[in-house]
């Protein structure tokens, strides 16, 4: 049996407001391509399929035709909701969805209920847990310790016992969890709770394959355990990770291997630092033009109008921080350094630093009356 092992779609999210809707679906053209060409027989997503509970309708409708177009390679899909998911949406309808070959397991209710899909080796129990927020879990499980490993663990006792009672048969989990040993990166939700946000990679010992998502790069915890990881970045954290998904063999006795798939990349990304007249010269960075960008400033004042200049440059510059040469050149709290000085004052510094050019006269007669009128007001209470 062929698997393709994805997750973390995070359909309808945007980057740095800038809308990723196109470059999800690119990517989600690539997989079912990969699909057909891999001969897949069953597709399993990890988790967090879109990016919030209440996703746009535009996103909607590309995971609506997404599995689609799946089902009509032929393979089967098993799907789990993650932590960005809706448990209760993501759990609608899914006895009468089941019936078409795409299997979304959302719901503490069916966990250590496999979907069971056989090939010429015979059965391959496919065991959904889907994130657990561990508060809800220990309630209804009645679960005497907190946090996720507590909720984790006793979700693969119920999978142990449901597969003790299937001799012979090969097994696959799907989990949206936090393991430990796993690389994190700045566009993932923290689930920590009280400290506890790890499970141990142990938990999974005994199944063939594991299928994790959660971490948005690709890592081989063990042979067995494995995130696929985001098929687009969704950070500049993420900026060289490479992106795609584990095409994974099971033979008779179990794992036979796996191979990670790279998926196309609608726009690079980058970070690049520097002063402002040496980005927008030096001929070394004409390469970064078409990549989205992260831009830190080192000019020990800040330019006019930085982020306008750079975009005549760089058209896809997507964020812009300071951080210049020698540090601060002021390091008073800033209740010292505004004591006693007369309002207009401390306004002509702000612009000054903030701008790198001291106010105009007219800016410092703007100041001027808007000083006036707050004294009026309050003299007026």
């Amino acid at each position: 049996m062929r698997l393709l092992h994805t997750s973390d779609w995070h359909l309808g999210r945007s980057f740095h407001r800038e809308n990723l809707l196109d470059a999800q679906g690119r990517v989600l053209d690539h997989l079912v391509e990969t699909i057909r060409s891999e001969a897949v027989d069953v597709v399993v997503v990890a988790g967090d399929l879109y990016d919030r509970a209440l996703p746009p309708v535009d996103a909607v409708r590309l995971f609506d035709r997404t599995l689609a177009r799946i089902h009509a390679t032929g393979a089967r899909a098993v799907l789990i909701s993650g932590n960005h998911d809706s448990m209760a949406r993501m759990s609608f309808a899914t006895d009468l969805i089941d019936a078409s070959g795409i299997h979304m397991r959302s719901s503490m209710e069916g966990v250590g209920s496999p979907v069971v899909i056989d090939d010429e080796h015979g059965p391959v129990a496919f065991y959904g847990i889907p994130y657990l927020e561990p508060e809800i879990a220990r309630h209804h499980w009645g679960l005497s310790e907190r946090g996720h490993p507590a909720a984790l663990g006793h979700a693969m006792e119920l999978v142990r016992a449901d597969l003790a009672q299937r001799p012979g048969a090969r097994s696959v989990v799907l989990s949206h969890a936090f393991v430990t040993g796993g690389e994190p990166c700045d566009s993932e939700r923290d689930i920590s709770v009280g400290g506890a946000s790890h499970v141990p990679r142990s938990l999974y010992d005994g199944v063939d394959y594991a299928a994790l998502g959660h971490l948005h790069g690709r890592q081989t915890l063990s042979g067995a355990v494995r995130y696929s990881g985001s098929p687009l970045a969704y950070s500049f954290s993420e900026e060289h990770q490479v992106k795609g998904y584990w095409i994974v063999d099971l033979d008779a006795s179990g794992l036979a291997g796996a191979e990670f798939v790279r998926a196309p990349v609608p726009r690079p990304l980058a970070r690049i630092r520097g002063r402002i007249d040496d980005l927008l010269s030096d001929p070394d960075q004409e390469r970064f033009t078409d990549h989205w960008l992260q831009i830190t400033l080192t000019d020990p004042r800040r330019p006019a109008q930085p982020m306008d200049r750079l975009r005549e440059r760089f058209p896809h510059a997507l964020v812009l921080d300071f951080d210049p040469e020698g540090g601060a050149p002021e390091h008073r709290p800033v209740t010292a350094r505004i004591t006693g000085r007369d309002e207009r004052a401390v306004v002509a510094d702000f612009v000054e630093w903030a701008r790198g050019a001291p106010v105009s006269e007219e800016e410092r007669a703007l100041v001027d009356t808007a000083v006036e009128e707050v004294r009026l007001q309050e003299g007026a209470r």
